[in-house]
């Protein structure tokens, strides 16, 4: 019975040498460290509500935020309002019911936007605003990061007393007054136009503003609009770069490409390519890239306690036919086509 037993007993021990042999070393981590370290905690969510992101100009502020938040610790949710106030409305709702850290927003309309911003504020969660600007009272914004969008508008002006030249003449302004962005555009273009006027022989006439919705085919429409109501028309201001790829459609079927010059804004790539081309005279270009990094920073620089200013604005630069033939950006992307 004893040698049984003995017997047992050496095959359980081999066994479990066997066993134990097969198994893997823990990986040097460090002492005591598990093999696989868990992943790093999340500092929060960030909501962001944009305008409309089958906008690229949007589609980059979206991009730029979400790689700029994942760099500095930050998750990140990006969803598109498509210009419809009760959307947005919801998205932010939805953002307060998920306690996210911050929230982003472009609003449809800085006016209607105000009750769910307030909501926000009542939660406690920090409310920043990129692009368009919400300074509507009773409502508290963190920062505001955004084109110097009246000082881009002053640049259309010039680029449209270069573009008419000594004969002046009648233009048209394609809006899309829902955002207060487009507002301060028009606003400082009409100021340069206006202070032209008061010396200049030749004036520009200011004929007919219409609503573009800052898009192609609204644009299209109201291009043609304009031109039903002055065939005479010298010129075009179109409040965004899809406005007026609108607008030159519409007075390429018109046959009056020689007549009018439009003046743009964003410096989209499509925009640019159609400024090199010479369908567009100019673009007030946006940076909508430095716009997503300085929201980021504005919210870690936030978190930390730090007092940050009013707003932030980023210079346009006005961007011509030769900017555009020298643009490596657009060479590059001819050549990968």
């Amino acid at each position: 019975m004893r040698r049984v037993a003995s017997s047992s007993s050496m095959f359980v021990a081999v066994a479990v040498v066997l066993l134990g042999g097969c198994q893997k070393p823990p990986a040097a981590s460090g002492a005591g460290a598990p093999a696989t370290a868990p992943a790093a905690a999340t500092k929060g969510t960030i909501g962001v509500s944009l305008l409309a992101l089958d906008n690229p100009f949007f589609k980059v502020i979206g991009d730029t935020i979400t790689a700029e938040a994942a760099k500095r610790g930050y998750d990140a949710i990006v969803v598109s309002a498509d210009k419809d106030v009760a959307r947005q409305g919801n998205q932010i709702k939805d953002f307060i019911v998920k306690k996210v850290a911050a929230i982003v927003l472009s609003p449809c309309d800085s006016k209607s936007i105000v009750p769910v911003i307030r909501e926000a504020n009542a939660a406690g969660i920090p409310v920043f605003t990129v692009d368009i600007p919400c300074n509507e009272p009773g409502v508290t914004i963190a920062t505001q990061v955004a084109t110097d969008n009246e000082g881009g508008g002053r640049e259309a002006g010039k680029a449209m007393i270069e573009a008419l030249g000594a004969g002046g003449g009648k233009v048209a302004v394609l809006h899309f007054k829902q955002a207060e962005s487009c507002q301060l555009r028009v606003k400082g273009f009409r100021e340069v136009i206006d202070a032209h006027n008061q010396d200049a022989a030749a004036k520009i006439e200011i004929v007919t503003e219409l609503e573009s919705g800052g898009a192609k085919d609204a644009g299209f429409k109201a291009m043609e609009d304009a031109l039903q109501a002055a065939a005479d028309l010298r010129g075009v201001f179109a409040i965004n770069d899809p406005a007026a790829l609108g607008a030159r459609a519409a007075i390429e079927k018109a046959g009056k490409t020689e007549q009018i010059r439009i003046i743009g804004f964003d410096g989209q790539p499509e925009g640019k390519e159609a400024i090199r081309d010479g369908k567009i005279y100019a673009d007030p270009i946006q940076f909508p890239d430095q716009m997503g990094r300085g929201i980021v920073d504005a919210i870690v620089r936030y978190s930390k306690g730090e007092t940050l200013p009013p707003q932030t604005l980023i210079p346009t630069r006005l961007y011509r036919q030769a900017d555009g033939q020298n643009d490596p950006e657009l060479s590059a992307a001819g050549a990968a086509r």
